[in-house]
């Protein structure tokens, strides 16, 4: 019971800090009072923080069967997450003005949107992507909370940002999103360049082989 109670806890708190700083007069009081850098520095740690224990609480609570931990869907997760890996980065590396902003210089051309062809949220579909994958090989009933809230969490995010960008831009979103998808299995044309391949690629091997140390269980088969 203990264990229910002290990820429940972690949850609701998970929650909070996520919804409370979202509105927009709290987070501009907090801006007001902390500076912008310091803001976001904060926010930052607080929500690794409470990440972290949110991801340990679920790991600890009492085992309840949702899905059964059939060996085939451990693959899931290894085939998912190089689709997950190459969507974070190809999005970090573009100026995105629909959702959210890369490390790019480019600016957006509408008749050349490259992976804003497949999603105008690059981040958020690889956290969904993400959390879909584990939660089918993760069918505890504590994984199935935590892993589905990430992937509402993402798919609701991509709708909230679509709308908010559509009303905020004006006859603008027409004409710039008009190539775009707010997430479908278009490919994007032409394809990604190889550096963002092979980085992708990169991140995947070091995220296969940091899981079992830090996590504490290996995700081969």
């Amino acid at each position: 019971m203990l264990g229910w109670a002290l990820f429940l806890a972690a949850l609701i708190t998970f929650l909070l800090t996520h919804a409370i700083p979202a509105r927009p007069a709290m987070r501009g009081r907090l801006i007001e009072m902390m500076g912008r850098k310091r803001y976001f520095a904060a926010y930052s740690a607080l929500s690794l923080l409470v990440l972290g224990w949110l991801i340990v609480a679920a790991a600890q609570a009492p085992y309840v069967e949702v899905i059964p931990p059939l060996a085939v869907l451990r693959w899931v997760p290894l085939l998912v997450m190089p689709v997950v890996c190459w969507l974070a980065v190809a999005g970090l590396t573009i100026q995105n003005p629909f959702s959210f902003g890369g490390l790019g210089h480019q600016r957006f051309d509408p008749e050349k949107p490259g992976i804003l062809r497949t999603t105008r949220h690059p981040l958020l579909a690889a956290l969904m992507l993400w959390a879909l994958a584990h939660l089918l090989a993760n069918g505890s009933l504590s994984h199935v909370i935590l892993f589905g809230l990430f992937a509402g969490f993402a798919a609701w995010g991509m709708a909230l940002i679509d709308r908010r960008k559509a009303r905020d831009m004006g006859i603008e979103w027409t004409r710039l999103s008009r190539n775009t998808s707010r997430f479908s299995l278009r490919a994007p044309a032409p394809w990604p360049s190889l550096w963002i391949g092979i980085l992708a690629l990169a991140v995947f091997v070091v995220l296969l082989h940091l899981h079992a140390p830090v996590i504490g269980l290996s995700p081969l088969p």
